[in-house]
C-alpha cells in the first residue's frame, strides 16, 4: 500500500495547530486578526487522535483486515509503541512545562484499538457511539463530585487517563474508534474527500449547532445539562466530540484533495505530519528550555518561528533521511518485537507484502502529537 501523503498533510496541520494551541496569542473575539486561532483549539488533538486509529488501520491491512498470525504480529507491532509513548510521555511531563501532554493518555487509546482491528467500518463506527454518547456522562460525573469536594486530591494516573481533565480515554477513544473505521475505506479512492466534506459539515453544523441552541434556552441554573451540551475545546461532551469529528473530517478531506493536486505546495506541511512525534517533542523541549513565560505570555512571533522552524527542519530531515529519529525508534523496536514474538514468515507488517511495501505503510504508523491547549486552557 502507497503512502497517504494526506494524512500526513492533516497531521502536519495539527502540529502547526498545536504550536499556535501553546504558544499563540489569539484574540477572545473570532473575527478579528489574530481571533481565527480559536479553531485551533481542542481541534487538533481530535485530529492527532483520530490519525491514530487511521494508522492502526494501516498497520493492520488497510482496507482488508489482516488475519491470523499476520492480526497478531499487527497487534505486537501497535502495543510496543503505546508502551513506549508512556515513558516518553513521563519524561515530558517531568519538564514541568504548563502544556498538558497527551502522550500516556494517547498510547492507552492506541492500545485499545488492539482488540477491535478486526472490526468493519459500520461495527466501529457503532461502537464509537459509546464513548461519544456515554463517556461525556461519565466524565461529567467525576468532575462535578470533584468539584463538590475542596479537600479532592488528584486523581491516580491510571485514573486520570480514563476520566481525568484532559484527553480522557472514556470520550477520546471515540475519534481513534471513527480513525479506524476511515482507515478500512480506500483512501485512493478519488470521490471519498468529497463524502468526507459532506459528512463533515454535517456533523459540525449538529454539534455546534445543536450546543448553541441548548445553551440559548438553557437556565443558567442548569450547571450540569449546560456543562453536558457546551461544545467548548476540552469539554469532553457530546456536542464537542460530534463537532469536532466534523472539523476533522474536513481537514482530511481538504488534506487529501492538496496531497492530489498541490503535493509539491504542501511538502512541507507533510514532512511534519511524518516527524510530528519528534516535532512534538522538540516543540515541549523547546518550551522547557525558553521557561513558562513563552506559554503564559503567548506571542505570534514566537508562534511564527516554531512553525519556521518545524517546517524547515522537518522537510530537510525528511529529504535526508526519510523517517524522523523517534519514528525509527518506535518502527525499530515494535518490528523487531513483533517478529521475533509472531513469526509471519514476512518481515514488517502484515498484510503488506513485502518488506519495502511494508516500509511504505510504516511512516503511516503511530506518530502521536499532544493536543493542543495549555495546561489550564
Amino acid at each position: 500500500m502507497q503512502r497517504v501523503v494526506g494524512a500526513d498533510v492533516a497531521r502536519g496541520l495539527a502540529v502547526l495547530g498545536m504550536f499556535a494551541a501553546h504558544v499563540g496569542d489569539e484574540d477572545e473575539r473570532f473575527w478579528t486578526a489574530t481571533g481565527w486561532l480559536q479553531v485551533v483549539d481542542g481541534r487538533s488533538a481530535a485530529t492527532f487522535a483520530l490519525l491514530a486509529g487511521l494508522s492502526a488501520a494501516l498497520l493492520s491491512g488497510g482496507p482488508v483486515p489482516a488475519e491470523g498470525a499476520r492480526r497478531r504480529h499487527a497487534r505486537v507491532r501497535i502495543l510496543v509503541r503505546a508502551l513506549m509513548l508512556i515513558p516518553l510521555g513521563a519524561l515530558l511531563i517531568a519538564l514541568g512545562t504548563p502544556v498538558a501532554v497527551i502522550l500516556p493518555g494517547y498510547a492507552v487509546m492506541f492500545a485499545l484499538m488492539i482488540p477491535v482491528l478486526g472490526w468493519r467500518p459500520p461495527s466501529l463506527l457503532l461502537l464509537a457511539a459509546v464513548p461519544t454518547l456515554v463517556g461525556p456522562l461519565v466524565v461529567e460525573a467525576v468532575r462535578e463530585a470533584r468539584r463538590g469536594d475542596p479537600f479532592a486530591a488528584g486523581l491516580p494516573q491510571p485514573v486520570d487517563v480514563v476520566v481525568g481533565e484532559y484527553y480522557p480515554a472514556a470520550v477520546w477513544t471515540a475519534y481513534l474508534l471513527v480513525g479506524l473505521a476511515l482507515g478500512r475505506l480506500d483512501l485512493t479512492d478519488r470521490a471519498l474527500p468529497r463524502r468526507l466534506a459532506l459528512v463533515g459539515a454535517a456533523l459540525a453544523a449538529v454539534g455546534h449547532g445543536t450546543s448553541a441552541v441548548a445553551l440559548r434556552v438553557l437556565d443558567p441554573e442548569q450547571r450540569t445539562l449546560r456543562a453536558l451540551l457546551t461544545s467548548e475545546p476540552h469539554a469532553d461532551t457530546t456536542p464537542e466530540v460530534v463537532g469536532n469529528l466534523g472539523a476533522v473530517l474536513l481537514v482530511l478531506a481538504a488534506s487529501l484533495l492538496a496531497a492530489r493536486y498541490a503535493p509539491r505546495l504542501v511538502t512541507p506541511v507533510a514532512a511534519t505530519g511524518a516527524l510530528a512525534l519528534t516535532a512534538y517533542t522538540g516543540h515541549i523541549m523547546v518550551i522547557a528550555v525558553l521557561g513558562d513565560e513563552v506559554v503564559r505570555e503567548p506571542s505570534n512571533l514566537v508562534l511564527a518561528a516554531f512553525v519556521l522552524a518545524a517546517l524547515g527542519l522537518t522537510t530537510l530531515w525528511r529529504l535526508a533521511l526519510g523517517r524522523g529519529p523517534l519514528e525509527n525508534l518506535l518502527s525499530l523496536a515494535s518490528t523487531w518485537t513483533a517478529d521475533t514474538l509472531v513469526p509471519t514468515g514476512r518481515r514488517g507488517a502484515p498484510g503488506a507484502g513485502p518488506a519495502t511495501a511494508d516500509a511504505r505503510r510504516e511512516d503511516q504508523a503511530l506518530r502521536p502529537g499532544p493536543g493542543p491547549g495549555r495546561a489550564a486552557p
